[in-house]
């Protein structure tokens, strides 16, 4: 998956863009290489009639709380990328390994804030399992169809201040809590590439 990516352009699509040009717009790239090195786990199911992708709501008290997120955190030790993803997500949905299938990577992004290098890894899960959240990361845990992403209606532009600095705000309008930022811009990737897929599939 990884070799003919859209990349950072497609990610910028969902970034959040400063009003006040003062302020320049983020490049999501480190300014040195001390940074985390994380990933998270871009579940699709794959059991149900349309491909859906899971995602968790996080608790209000860790890091990027009450935002939507994939399951996912920093490396530790000698994992590897895909490792890391598996084992934050057994940790906070209860994901059971059997049927789930890695396919590859997404574009990494560097997340300032946290100062984290995160790689998605992306995964089918072709056997039905039942998730459970771990209350002390995850207050729900939803799924969107990706045919729900790809309509504009679910696409909304709004002025947020953030950290004290006004932002015109891209988010996905599909559940309470908006869909915005560092997973937003991941997912922006994930649906051009499956828009790319079903544009094959017409030909």
């Amino acid at each position: 998956m990884s070799n003919s990516l859209p990349g950072r352009d497609s990610q910028k699509k969902m970034a959040p863009n400063p009003l006040n040009k003062e302020y320049a717009i983020r490049h999501y790239e480190p300014a040195n290489d001390d940074f985390r090195n994380s990933s998270v786990l871009v579940p699709l199911i794959a059991w149900k009639n349309e491909l859906e992708v899971l995602l968790t709501l996080r608790t209000q008290d860790i890091n990027h709380g009450g935002q939507l997120s994939f399951p996912g955190g920093g490396k530790e030790g000698d994992e590897t990328i895909f490792e890391t993803a598996l084992r934050e997500a057994q940790e906070e949905i209860g994901l059971h390994n059997d049927g789930v299938k890695i396919t590859g990577t997404l574009t990494s992004l560097y997340v300032g804030h946290s100062d984290n290098m995160v790689t998605p890894v992306v995964a089918f899960l072709e056997r039905e399992q039942l998730f459970t959240p771990n209350p002390n990361e995850v207050d729900e845990i939803i799924s969107v169809s990706l045919d729900e992403l790809i309509e504009e209606k679910n696409l909304v532009y709004e002025e947020w201040n953030l950290r004290g600095t006004p932002y015109r705000v891209p988010f996905w309008n599909i559940h309470r809590v908006p869909l915005w930022g560092a997973t937003a811009m991941m997912m922006s990737e994930l649906i051009e590439l499956y828009q790319d897929f079903l544009q094959d599939q017409r030909k």
